[in-house]
C-alpha cells in the first residue's frame, strides 16, 4: 500500500508570514478576549447589568460583521497587504479610544469603531493563508495562527488583568495599542505584496462580486457552519469572569491563574491539532472534539462554589475541545472557495461569524440574570444546554463542508490527487 506523502515544509518567508499573521491575530484576539476577564470589573466600575455588558460585547461583533459585508466585494480588488495595513491601523485607533473612554455609552461607541476595522483583519489573514499555502499545509498554519488564542490567555489576559488591577480597566487597551503599532511597522516593512489574485478573472462590480459569492450554495453551507460555532462560544465567554467570581467563588487574584493554565494547554494543543488535522481525517477530529466540548460545557455551567483545581481542570478540558473544533473546521472551510473568490468568501464568512457571535452575546445577556453586582449569575446552566444543541447541529453542517471539499479536491485533479489528502478526505 502506498504510504502518505509528508506535508510540504515551510520556506523561510512562509515562516515569517505565519509569525506576522499570528502576532497580528494575537493583538486582535486579545482586544476582544480581554473584555471577558474585565467583565466583572467593568460591570462594577460602570454599573452595567448583564444585558448591558452583552450589548457592549455585541457592539464590536455586529459592527465587525457589517464592516466585513460592506468590504467583501472589494476584498479581491486590492493587494491584501494594503488591505491588512489599512484595517489594522483603524483597529489601533479604535483600541486607543477604548482606553480613553469613561462611560458605558462611550465604551459602546468605541467598541463599534474598533469592530468596524478589527473584524475584517481575520478574514484578510485567512485569504493570505489560502493564497500562500497549499491545502495540505493549512492545518499546521491554522494551528500556529490560532495559537494567538492561547497566547492571549497565557500572556495577554493575565498581564492585562494585572495592569488593570494597578492602573484600572483602561490600561490593557493602551498596552495593546503599543504592541499593535510595532506590528503594523513590521507588516509595512517586511511583508511582500499579496496580489496574485488580481490576475484572475473577476466581476467588475464589487457589489456583483459580493452577490455572486453569497449566491453560491456551497459557500452558504460554509458560512452557516462557522457561524454556528461562533454563536455558542459568544453566549458563554463574555460572562466567564462574572460566573467564576460570583458563582464559583474565585477571587480576582485567582482569576489570572485559570487563564494562564488553560492558555498554556491551548498553546500546546493548537499546533498539535494542526498536525493531526493534516495527518488524519479533519472531520473526524472535529466531531470527536465537539462531543468532548459538549460534555465539559454542560458539567461546567452547572457548578456552584468549587475548589480552584477543579475549575482549572475543567477549563483546560474545555479549551482542548474548543481547539480540536477550531483548527480542523477552519482548515476545511478555507478549501471551500475558488481562488478568485477567496477574499470575498473570507470576508463574508468572518462577518457572519461576528454577527452570529454578537447575537450569541446579546441572547446570553438576555438569558442570564444577576440581581446585584455581587450576586450569583442565574440561568448559566441553560446557556450550557443551548450551546450543546448548537454544537450538534454544527457537526451536521461541517460534514457537508467536508464532503464538498472532498469533491472539489477530486474534481481539480482527478488523475493525481495528493495521496495524503486523498486518504484524509476519503477514509470516512
Amino acid at each position: 500500500m502506498q504510504q502518505p506523502q509528508p506535508a510540504a515544509p515551510f520556506s523561510g518567508y512562509q515562516k515569517f508570514v505565519i509569525f506576522i499573521l499570528a502576532i497580528t491575530q494575537f493583538t486582535v484576539i486579545l482586544d476582544f478576549m480581554v473584555m471577558s476577564p474585565l467583565g466583572d470589573k467593568l460591570m462594577k466600575s460602570i454599573g452595567m447589568a448583564p444585558n448591558e455588558f452583552g450589548i457592549a460585547v455585541s457592539a464590536y461583533a455586529f459592527s465587525a460583521g457589517i464592516s466585513g459585508l460592506l468590504t467583501a466585494g472589494f476584498a479581491d480588488k486590492f493587494d491584501r497587504k494594503k488591505l491588512l495595513l489599512f484595517f489594522y491601523t483603524g483597529f489601533i485607533i479604535g483600541t486607543l479610544f477604548c482606553g480613553l473612554v469613561n462611560s458605558y455609552e462611550a465604551l459602546v461607541a468605541a467598541r463599534i469603531f474598533t469592530g468596524l476595522f478589527g473584524g475584517v483583519i481575520g478574514s484578510i489573514s485567512m485569504a493570505i493563508v489560502a493564497d500562500i499555502f497549499g491545502l495540505q499545509q493549512r492545518g499546521r498554519v491554522m494551528g500556529f495562527l490560532q495559537m494567538g488564542f492561547g497566547a492571549s490567555q497565557i500572556l495577554g489576559i493575565p498581564i492585562g488583568l494585572y495592569i488593570a488591577n494597578i492602573w484600572g480597566w483602561h490600561a490593557p487597551f493602551l498596552w495593546i495599542v503599543g504592541m499593535a503599532a510595532i506590528i503594523a511597522l513590521l507588516i509595512l516593512l517586511k511583508l511582500n505584496p499579496v496580489n496574485a489574485h488580481l490576475k484572475l478573472k473577476q466581476d467588475k462590480s464589487p457589489l456583483l462580486h459580493l452577490w455572486h459569492t453569497i449566491s453560491k450554495g456551497d459557500y452558504r453551507i460554509g458560512f452557516t457552519a462557522t457561524a454556528l460555532l461562533s454563536i455558542g462560544g459568544f453566549m458563554m465567554m463574555p460572562f466567564g469572569s462574572a460566573f467564576a467570581i460570583n458563582n464559583l467563588k474565585v477571587t480576582e487574584m485567582q482569576l489570572p491563574q485559570i487563564y494562564i493554565v488553560a492558555g498554556i494547554f491551548t498553546l500546546v494543543c493548537m499546533p498539535l491539532m494542526g498536525k493531526l488535522s493534516d495527518k488524519f481525517n479533519k472531520f473526524r477530529i472535529f466531531t470527536i472534539a465537539c462531543f468532548w466540548t459538549m460534555g465539559v460545557i454542560i458539567a461546567y455551567t452547572h457548578l456552584a462554589a468549587t475548589p480552584l483545581w477543579i475549575i482549572i481542570l475543567l477549563n483546560v478540558l474545555m479549551m482542548v475541545g474548543i481547539t480540536g473544533r477550531m483548527v480542523p473546521s477552519t482548515a476545511l472551510v478555507t478549501g471551500v472557495p475558488d481562488a478568485k473568490d477567496r477574499g470575498a468568501f473570507m470576508s463574508i464568512n468572518s462577518s457572519l461569524q461576528q454577527i452570529a457571535g454578537g447575537i450569541g452575546a446579546w441572547i446570553g445577556g438576555l438569558i442570564i440574570v444577576q440581581k446585584s453586582t455581587t450576586s450569583p449569575l442565574e440561568h448559566y446552566d441553560i446557556i450550557g444546554y443551548i450551546v450543546a444543541a448548537i454544537t450538534l447541529l454544527s457537526i451536521f453542517l461541517m460534514y457537508r463542508v467536508y464532503k464538498m471539499v472532498q469533491r472539489k479536491v477530486a474534481n481539480q485533479n482527478p488523475l493525481k490527487v495528493d495521496i495524503a489528502e486523498e486518504i484524509h478526505l476519503t477514509e470516512m
